[in-house]
């Protein structure tokens, strides 16, 4: 009984740190100079909260959702489970961390999938009738949870923390066009206001995209993954595993409908972390342009422009 209260007790410890490390800035209010959609009329996201998701529409992806709104987008969580009839009346499909129940508070292998085969099988035929998807899995447990999900439209998840060849310890990664951000539309945009020279993102995962996607994010020479046994950090048994050509975001076509991947959430949420609540995510200095790339993206999901696949 001792022992079980013990447990208790750290379980509930590590999700207040986890909590408590990492809050939503609420101040955080970007510049939308153009809306694309008229208020409250454009297409309906539905932010998925039914996958004990790290990240969630009225917690840390407050500032995200707000962001969507001020462009016109109309923006809710999804608290049921994927199928035909819960996706109906979504335009785009927003999952950002999603876990098995089992990892909810335990960060440690093994990582089941977050999904049932049937959420898949619903998602993978509402997409291919046209819904748009754009899933983002962070460092692990989270690539673990989606890579069932991820697998279905050929996307391969590295469970573990991704670190570009350009790393430095303490600082945050940036990516430019020298150094892994691949020009294409989503970072020139439909005009000059909307074009991304640089963002910067906050650790996360890697991953292997399908051969007619376009990378947004990639890895390069000297970029690793460090598949950890337990998160948060890395493990001393982690190993190590070469990600060059490897992405941290991509989009692709997949059928009539739309998928956008990427491998880490901060980057396009604002938060405020640790005791001295140092910006982390959109609201960083590093990361001016990253709200721009969310709806550079989110633009591209609505079907407002094409991308062509690039081979990389």
């Amino acid at each position: 009984m001792f022992r079980g209260l013990i447990a208790i007790c750290l379980i509930f410890l590590f999700c207040c740190r986890a909590t408590a490390q990492q809050v939503p800035e609420g101040e955080y209010v970007p510049e939308v100079q153009f809306p694309t959609f008229l208020f409250d009329a454009g297409p309906r996201v539905a932010i998925d909260e039914a996958h004990f998701n790290f990240h969630t529409v009225d917690g840390r992806y407050e500032p995200f959702a707000n962001l969507l709104r001020r462009d016109g987008y109309r923006v809710n969580g999804l608290s049921e489970a994927f199928t035909s009839a819960t996706l109906q009346t979504t335009d785009i499909l927003v999952i950002v961390n999603a876990v098995n129940e089992q990892n909810e508070s335990d960060w440690s292998l093994p990582t089941p999938s977050a999904f049932t085969d049937q959420e898949i099988a619903a998602v993978k035929c509402w997409v291919c009738n046209g819904g748009s998807l754009f899933l983002i899995a962070d460092h692990m447990p989270f690539p673990g949870a989606a890579a069932d999900l991820g697998a279905t439209f050929g996307v391969q998840f590295s469970n573990g923390y991704a670190r570009p060849g350009h790393y430095e310890r303490g600082a945050t990664d940036t990516f430019d066009s020298s150094n892994g951000l691949w020009q294409s539309e989503i970072t020139l945009g439909r005009a000059a206001h909307e074009a991304v020279s640089q963002v910067a993102t906050f650790g996360g995962s890697a991953f292997i995209p399908p051969i007619n996607a376009t990378p947004v994010i990639l890895f390069e020479y000297g970029s690793m993954s460090y598949e950890t046994t337990k998160a948060p950090g890395i493990s001393d048994d982690a190993a190590e595993i070469p990600v060059e050509g490897w992405c941290q975001g991509a989009v692709f076509q997949y059928g009539m409908g739309r998928v956008a991947v990427f491998g880490e959430a901060a980057m396009f949420s604002a938060q405020l972390s640790g005791r001295n609540k140092r910006p982390m995510g959109m609201n960083a200095p590093e990361a001016s342009q990253n709200h721009q790339l969310a709806l550079n993206v989110m633009h591209w999901l609505s079907g407002l422009y094409d991308v062509s696949p690039q081979r990389y």
